[in-house]
């Protein structure tokens, strides 16, 4: 995990990548995709907008990365803390003037029991590679009925577990455990972790769905 971490922290910098500036995430099936560091760095779109104007702040935001929902989250007037366990990624963040912190999610952390809200944008569900562990103690730190936002995949797309590595052209990570949780199964996978699901819906090829801690 430490080589991940490193070579996602030379991403954020100009020239990050490879030649072309591609990150891809490879499973162990051997199927890849392509990490989208330049949209994590950008500003927030207007799909990421108008999902955080539904929510009532303080909001944590899991594995904030470099802070683009911090920041559009700040733009509303609503207080953010973000997450991460990449040190580059959150000196991108406070930067830009977020308020973000080392550290990982089942550390412990400021406001347990506290937060109105929080997010798991840009797959982040995923993140130890156990959903309803996740999805279980982020629900620990929100308010009895306080709202989780998560990023989901399609319909069509199986919930899975599996390992991932990142790759650029001229190095690798090791193999991380990672997970992707389908909106057909985020029901069930809410349930376990006891939030209910009050929504799903898509959004211009991406798919969100509003859990309620119960």
């Amino acid at each position: 995990m430490n080589r991940a971490l490193a070579m996602y922290g030379e991403t954020l910098s100009p020239g990050g990548g490879d030649r072309a500036g591609r990150v891809v995430a490879r499973k162990l099936d051997g199927s890849t995709r392509r990490v989208p560091i330049e949209r994590w760095l950008a500003a927030a779109d207007e799909v990421d907008e108008h999902c955080l104007g539904l929510l009532q702040g303080p909001v944590l935001d899991v594995g904030c990365g470099p802070g683009r929902h911090l920041h559009a989250l700040a733009r509303l007037g609503v207080f953010g803390l973000g997450v991460d366990i990449s040190a580059a990624a959150v000196t991108v963040a406070r930067g830009s003037g977020a308020t973000a912190v080392v550290a990982s999610i089942f550390d412990e952390l400021p406001g347990t029991g506290h937060w109105r809200s929080a997010l798991l944008f840009d797959g982040n569900v995923g993140i130890g590679g156990h959903p309803t562990r996740l999805l279980r103690r982020v629900a620990r730190l929100l308010i009895p009925g306080g709202a989780l936002l998560v990023e989901v995949a399609a319909p069509s797309i199986p919930t899975v577990r599996t390992l991932l590595r990142l790759e650029t052209r001229g190095s690798r990570s090791e193999w991380f455990p990672w997970a992707e949780v389908s909106a057909a199964d985020i029901e069930r996978v809410a349930a376990s972790a006891g939030l209910a699901v009050e929504s799903c819906w898509q959004v211009q090829r991406r798919w969100f769905a509003l859990l309620r801690r119960v």
